[in-house]
């Protein structure tokens, strides 16, 4: 069984799209997950799967939107592949506001064209790094003000977490494994 760190986009923001995390643990179990846990009430949930990530995402958004849910993009990295975005955060050093910071979760590749024209683009005092699935973004001065509105960088669809919650995800992962 591998650890796999499971997200879903748009989950209990405002009136629609809720669903209880008991809800989801019970979803997530029906469909052959194991040892399942969830974080917050925003869609995070850290499992144990015996097949591939691409696997659990179509299963879990097949399962979800059979009953619970009209939407559910979901997105699902290894433990590893957590680790690794953690590690690379290209501002582990700098003393930034993990609430300011997130890293966007992507359904597929991020495409380099797109995701080169955004890093180019005069963002000060906001940053943008770009992994292969993943991208981190440093909201200076919060979402809500910021100038980046919706990034466009492919891989389709796309849900962001703090790095608080990152890092949270990756201490429950870590104790599965």
């Amino acid at each position: 069984m591998t650890v796999h760190v499971v997200l879903l986009r748009g989950i209990n923001v405002g009136t629609a799209n809720r669903i209880s995390m008991a809800s989801l643990r019970e979803v997530l179990e029906q469909v052959g997950c194991t040892e399942v846990a969830t974080y917050l009430q925003s869609g995070n949930a850290v499992v144990s799967w015996d097949a591939g990530a691409g696997d659990l995402e179509q299963q879990a958004r097949v399962a979800l939107q059979a009953g619970l849910l009209k939407r559910a993009p979901v997105m699902v990295r290894t433990a590893v592949e957590l680790d690794d975005i953690v590690t690379q955060n290209p501002w582990q050093a700098d003393d930034l506001n993990p609430k300011l910071l997130h890293v966007a979760f992507f359904e597929g590749d991020v495409d380099p064209g797109k995701a080169a024209a955004v890093i180019h683009a005069e963002l000060a005092p906001e940053r943008v790094a770009v992994g292969p699935r993943h991208v981190y973004v440093f909201y200076a001065n919060g979402v809500r003000r910021s100038a980046l509105g919706r990034l466009d960088v492919g891989g389709g669809e796309a849900t962001g977490r703090n790095w608080n919650t990152v890092l949270a995800l990756q201490r429950l992962a870590a104790e599965r494994g």
